[in-house]
């Protein structure tokens, strides 16, 4: 008797624990998922009318345009999450670029939109495909964002609105791969700027030797070497056609901004190298014009494996 009701016990405590170990598990992922709705950020200096227009810009895209939160980005949000990375930000800086950033289903990857305000793009410095390789390296993922500003600005704020974002739904990004976002921010949109004028260049291109790059680095794991990163910098800049564009000084800062990359932890995420490899893929699909036309290996293989494939249907079918 006294055995069965030990074992009665017994089996309510386990009972008990189980549901408890359960419920705490429950609550844990509510407490980490508390992204309900889309945010909306709005730089600090804009007047109350180009708040407005920037809230009617940003939101007519977004699954629900009537259900968002706001967020004001100011200089102090500059201060906290770009000049770690040796931005000279501070609190009293003007703020007019804004983004809305919507969270959306696993495997969907970060999409990024730069909207014109009244018709004009006032974005001038930061490309989509550049916000795209900053939120990927920042941590972020499965993510449509839109951009705007109301008046020419290099874009800055909206980023650090995205990473205020994520830190305002719980989930806050590692302060090392910001740091790592911004300097490959900076990099890349220099490399654009001193090549836009290059036949054989565009901006596109690199933005998809780097998430190739960040796709081998992903499978090669956090103790990749920097040599093997170099390697892997040389063949996707030959990839994508750009080995006679881009000068070793340029190459050697995509390589130092990907050890940067590597050293912040962003490798250990189980998420990266999917999302970079998504990333890569719409890059492509989203400038087919620029990628069909690349003398490159990759191209020529397909094309000679689709004669391969031509000249034996026609063999099995005549043979």
């Amino acid at each position: 008797m006294l055995k069965k009701r030990t074992l009665t016990l017994w089996l309510l405590l386990m009972g008990l624990v189980t549901v408890g170990t359960l419920t705490s598990r429950t609550q844990t992922a509510q407490a980490a998922d508390t992204w309900q709705n889309a945010v909306v950020t709005l730089g600090t200096t804009l007047t109350d009318s180009q708040k407005q227009g920037t809230i009617d810009t940003l939101t007519k895209n977004l699954s629900d345009s009537s259900d968002y939160q706001t967020l004001t980005v100011t200089g102090d949000t500059l201060v906290t999450y770009l000049n770690p990375s040796g931005s000279s930000f501070t609190s009293s800086s003007n703020v007019w670029s804004s983004a809305a950033i919507e969270k959306t289903s696993s495997g969907s990857g970060i999409n990024v939109q730069i909207l014109p305000y009244n018709g004009k793009n006032n974005i001038t410095t930061i490309t989509e495909d550049q916000y795209k390789n900053a939120a990927l390296t920042a941590g972020v993922s499965d993510a449509n964002i839109y951009v705007t500003s109301a008046v020419p600005i290099d874009g800055s704020g909206a980023l650090a609105g995205v990473y205020a974002a994520f830190a305002q739904n719980g989930a806050n990004l590692n302060q090392k791969q910001v740091n790592a976002a911004q300097n490959e921010i900076n990099t890349l949109s220099d490399i654009t700027d001193a090549n836009k004028d290059k036949d054989g260049y565009t901006d596109e291109q690199l933005n998809n030797a780097v998430a190739g790059a960040k796709t081998q680095m992903a499978k090669e794991g956090t103790n990749i070497s920097t040599g093997d990163i170099t390697t892997i910098v040389n063949n996707q800049i030959e990839k994508n056609n750009l080995q006679n564009v881009i000068t070793n000084n340029q190459k050697q800062q995509i390589v130092n901004l990907l050890v940067e990359v590597r050293d912040s932890g962003a490798l250990s995420s189980s998420d990266f190298k999917a999302q970079a490899k998504k990333l890569s893929t719409d890059i492509v699909a989203n400038a087919k014009d620029i990628f069909n036309k690349l003398d490159t290996q990759e191209n020529r293989n397909f094309f000679q494996q689709l004669w391969t494939n031509v000249k034996n249907f026609f063999t099995n079918l005549f043979g």
